[in-house]
């Protein structure tokens, strides 16, 4: 069967399972009627250059076809088959190869224009490269859905974020990532500006010595809705995860994060840990965190998750109104430095900063 008619085989998602629990696959839907596959969503207009503005090298590419590679057989089969097959029009590799080194960051921008729109973007990363990407969604349209999947190289060292600045609409995005032997990958997530983001963030790790970070930058606004699940995979030895996932909630917006880290038995050595830390702007907003942990090896280094809700510390306001800051500019203050402390890990300080000046707008929405 093609994706499109396994997708119409499957039974509509449980909302016992936390994937589905807080944004039913029946809002997320394009049109809302689940037994339906629209057709002729339109590609979206892709860019790929340096944060310079130069031109990428020749080594890291984007091709208009489909590379086979490994699958992450974790993938959640509704969303999974559905992008797939509004896709089948719009499917691009993101080829890299062997040893490619580059010293600033790469920007794919996406651009959706104002229609339905959906992409399905295979990862071809080579071994033993060096590099920081930064996916750039923009756009008006109503729905974008995106995949990712493939592999990130033997021994490369990654700094891979995504930025999502709809202008409105909603934003369904799946990753399926596998990380290679000894591999260093830093997965970052920034949303700021689609009204309903549902997200799927799947990892694998099962080749040895893999070592990945995922960091969440999350800002949402007025009526916005941001739903990230998060799942890391330990199946080889000597494994290190860490997931950070920082929220910040303003007007009736509501944020969700759901953490599932599973240690295989055979992973010995693996070392995995999840932290959510919420702050509350307003009375109307709302934050959900859901850590879980799955540990079926007894012979590893540590294994732990967390989570903190709170509002704006009035200690600290008070602290830089004491000062000379006005109340609102206090504020401000704090909710970047609490933002910032997942967004400065992502990645260089010359990323850091391209992310920062890219978001002060956003950051401003959150308390007006």
């Amino acid at each position: 069967m093609n994706p499109g008619q396994t997708y119409l085989s499957l039974e509509e998602p449980s909302n016992a399972d936390h994937l589905w629990r807080y944004s039913p696959w029946k809002k997320v839907h394009p049109t809302g009627n689940i037994k339906e596959v629209p057709e002729n969503f339109s590609q979206p207009e892709l860019s790929l250059f340096m944060l310079d503005g130069s031109k990428a090298p020749d080594s890291f590419s984007i091709l208009k076809e489909s590379i086979m590679t490994k699958k992450n057989s974790y993938s959640d089969p509704v969303s999974m088959n559905f992008i797939d097959a509004v896709s089948s029009k719009n499917k691009f590799t993101l080829k890299v190869n062997n040893n490619t080194i580059l010293k600033q960051p790469v920007i794919l921008k996406i651009n959706l224009g104002e229609s339905n729109s959906s992409m399905n973007l295979t990862m071809d990363i080579g071994r033993h490269c060096q590099f920081e990407l930064v996916t750039q969604i923009v756009g008006s349209a109503p729905w974008f859905g995106l995949i990712r999947n493939g592999e990130i190289g033997e021994g490369s060292v990654i700094n891979d974020v995504l930025v999502g600045q709809m202008n409105t609409g909603t934003l369904m995005r799946v990753d399926a990532i596998n990380i290679g032997r000894d591999a260093q990958v830093k997965a970052g997530s920034i949303s700021s500006g689609s009204e309903r983001t549902k997200a799927d963030l799947r990892y694998m790790m099962n080749q040895n010595g893999g070592n990945l970070r995922v960091l969440g930058s999350i800002l949402s606004a007025n009526e916005m809705h941001i739903d990230h699940h998060v799942e890391i995979h330990h199946e080889a030895a000597n494994t290190y995860s860490r997931l950070d996932w920082h929220s910040a909630c303003g007007g009736n917006s509501r944020t969700i994060g759901t953490g599932m880290l599973r240690v295989a038995d055979g992973a010995i050595g693996a070392d995995a840990g999840q932290l959510f830390h919420n702050l509350l702007l307003s009375e109307k907003a709302e934050a959900d965190s859901i850590p879980e942990l799955e540990v079926s090896e007894h012979d590893v280094v540590g294994c732990g998750h967390g989570t903190a809700n709170g509002p704006v510390d009035e200690e600290q306001l008070f602290y830089l109104e004491a000062r000379g800051l006005n109340p609102e500019d206090a504020k401000d203050a704090l909710i970047a430095a609490f933002l910032n402390s997942t967004l400065s890990e992502m990645g260089s300080e010359l990323l850091h900063q391209w992310l920062a000046n890219n978001l002060q707008d956003e950051l401003k929405s959150l308390t007006t």
